[in-house]
């Protein structure tokens, strides 16, 4: 259902989506990173708190800012209901409510991550010119609870979106040739 469970923000900044497992997968992969950069937490626990936070959306829907001014969603009775009868649920309840009441270290550091794979969304969308996402990256960043949160954000929001494939010191862009340029001059190195 996960899958199939789109964010709903989207609809409001007018550009941009991910499914709800799309944001779940970053969110773990970016509590990983911050894991390893605090290495005296339970990396393991950040990342599972990541893989389920948004877990009993897929009974409940995504309920965005807007939503959640005029609908009430009871996320404890839909997780309950989705670990009715497994041997591990009471695990995934305790790291629901661990990562809703965020008072440890491993829950804010997951809190960061999720708020970090919006600002990636974000990032991009205005990269690609939509301007409003400039104001939204303001309040998410405002969110973060943690430096190493707020590092990766600094890192994120002085980053062109793309430079991680689009190497522009290279002529790959030619001819397909890894040759580096100097810094100086336009000839190959």
């Amino acid at each position: 259902m996960l899958k199939r469970s789109p964010r709903t923000g989207y609809q409001f900044l007018g550009t941009g989506g991910e499914s709800v497992a799309d944001h779940s997968f970053r969110t773990a992969v970016i509590g990983y990173v911050l894991a390893s950069m605090e290495p005296e937490t339970d990396r393991s626990k950040i990342i599972l708190m990541c893989l389920f936070h948004d877990f009993p959306e897929a009974r409940t829907g995504d309920h965005n800012y807007v939503n959640k001014k005029y609908v009430t969603v009871d996320e404890e009775k839909a997780t309950r209901d989705q670990i009715q009868g497994l041997k591990f649920g009471t695990e995934i309840m305790e790291l629901a409510n661990e990562f809703k009441i965020s008072d440890t270290f491993e829950a804010k550091l997951s809190k960061d991550a999720d708020q970090l794979d919006l600002i990636l969304e974000l990032k991009e969308q205005l990269d690609l010119g939509n301007l409003q996402a400039k104001e939204w990256l303001s309040f998410a960043v405002k969110r973060l609870l943690t430096e190493s949160g707020r590092k990766v954000a600094q890192e994120i929001l002085a980053s062109e979106r793309d430079s991680w494939w689009f190497d522009k010191k290279t002529d790959w862009w030619i001819n397909g040739s890894q040759t580096n340029f100097s810094k100086t001059s336009d000839k190959p190195e």
